[in-house]
């Protein structure tokens, strides 16, 4: 049955393009079309304009889920494989690595388009329209100190598309549809910058609102750094050492020790390396770590989270403080709480100490930004309007250090997960003419 969308528009939908507007984000993705000239978002899922962006293989279902019914798999112990933070893979050699799930051997350009096969289904059946093309967004920069990653990410990403069951497919930068979405929060002749934070990139974009005439694009830049990089920094700073990081390991002949290897520490602390964790020789180096530690007790909180694939379980208490610890309002003190660890194990998160914990992180997102104004030839007091787009966006070290970097500027938080796809919805009717 079609949606409450078609229902309104039902009239109008034959005329529709074929393009799809999709934002394909690491965290939640989204879908939209033009109506009248005003985007207008198709709901991927029940009563939800975005999609998070993951993705659980049911082993007793046999299926694939996608979304929020794939992390409430993950939440409630089934048995399976969850992913999320697929988009981070793009570039790298492990996108075309494969594994057996569901009895099939998939690599993640087979498993990222399912994902977005997904999408374009659930937006052909709430609109009755099927959909041959998509303008997807993309970052400014998928690897921003790697050129031939950079390449490879958009080679990787056309290839997902084309396995998602579209025909064609055409990219903009993400901060340039956000652009095009919010032009309308400047006066003509006003400069903006959109500072686009989402779950894997920082993206920023420099335009001039030309009234009537639209907006003229200055200047893009991006930096390989988001929210889920802001996760991976939390985690490391505050949960990895109750874990054993950084912990000595005595040397099997003789009296010295060494420092645990940080690496399987690092990976347990990154969203989209999680899943490769969960091997029989990992889980023999950790076992091996905690029989040598010099505590033994601290390095066996490492052997159970991966023998009981806890990992992610992780990962989404970190996000839970981070977010607790990002809210002015909160009555609590803001924690990472690892009860699925340790019963009562509560790590204090307190907004100064997170603060300061993504302070470097922050600051680089701030030097970017005003590295994109400059290599426009604008000065940063030219800026009349900051336009805050993707989740990240809300944190409030970001904040600040926008805040700081362009002190004249009138601040806009703009839709923090639609603010992309609104732009990409305009944009996909004209993107093939």
């Amino acid at each position: 049955m079609a949606s409450a969308f078609f229902g309104l528009y039902g009239c109008v939908m034959a005329a529709l393009s074929s393009t799809l507007g999709v934002d394909f984000g690491t965290s939640n993705s989204a879908a939209g079309v033009a109506v009248d000239g005003k985007p207008h978002l198709i709901d991927i899922e029940q009563g939800e304009q975005t999609l998070p962006t993951a993705v659980f293989f049911d082993f007793d279902e046999k299926q694939i889920v996608y979304g929020r019914p794939a992390q409430a798999a993950l939440i409630g112990g089934d048995e399976g494989r969850y992913m999320r933070a697929l988009k981070s893979l793009l570039g790298t050699s492990l996108m075309r690595e494969s594994r057996m799930l569901l009895g099939k051997r998939m690599d993640f350009i087979a498993i990222v388009g399912r994902f977005l096969g997904e999408v374009k289904a659930r937006a052909e059946a709430a609109t009755g329209q099927q959909f041959d093309r998509a303008l997807s967004g993309r970052p400014v920069m998928f690897h921003s100190s790697d050129p031939a990653r950079n390449a490879q990410a958009l080679t990787d990403l056309t290839e997902c598309y084309y396995a998602a069951g579209f025909n064609d497919v055409r990219f903009m930068p993400e901060p340039e549809a956000a652009a095009l979405a919010n032009r309308a929060y400047l006066a003509p002749g006003d400069l903006g910058l959109i500072v686009d934070i989402g779950g894997g990139t920082s993206d920023f974009t420099l335009f001039r609102q030309q009234g009537e005439a639209g907006i003229d694009i200055l200047g893009s830049n991006g930096l390989r750094l988001g929210g889920t990089d802001f996760d991976r920094q939390l985690s490391l700073s505050h949960v990895m050492p109750y874990l054993g990081m950084g912990s000595d390991i005595k040397h099997e002949f003789g009296g010295n020790t060494h420092v645990a290897p940080q690496s399987m520490f690092a990976d347990l602390a990154t969203w989209q390396k999680i899943p490769f964790l969960y091997t029989r020789e990992t889980r023999r180096a950790a076992q091996d770590l905690a029989r040598h530690a010099v505590q033994p007790e601290v390095l066996a909180r490492l052997v159970t989270v991966l023998e009981d694939e806890l990992g992610h379980d992780l990962a989404f208490a970190v996000e839970a403080g981070k977010i607790a610890a990002n809210n002015p309002n909160g009555t609590a003190l803001p924690e990472i709480k690892l009860d699925m660890l340790e019963r009562g194990l509560h790590l204090p998160l307190p907004a100064a100490m997170m603060a300061a914990t993504l302070a470097e992180m922050a600051g680089k997102i701030g030097v970017v930004a005003q590295d994109t104004v400059d290599q426009a030839g604008m000065k940063t007091e030219d800026i009349n309007k900051l336009i805050f787009v993707g989740g990240s966006s809300l944190m409030g070290v970001v904040d600040v250090a926008l805040r700081r970097a362009f002190p004249k500027a009138e601040v806009h938080q703009a839709a923090a997960l639609t603010g992309v796809v609104d732009g990409l919805a305009l944009a996909a009717a004209t993107a093939f003419d």
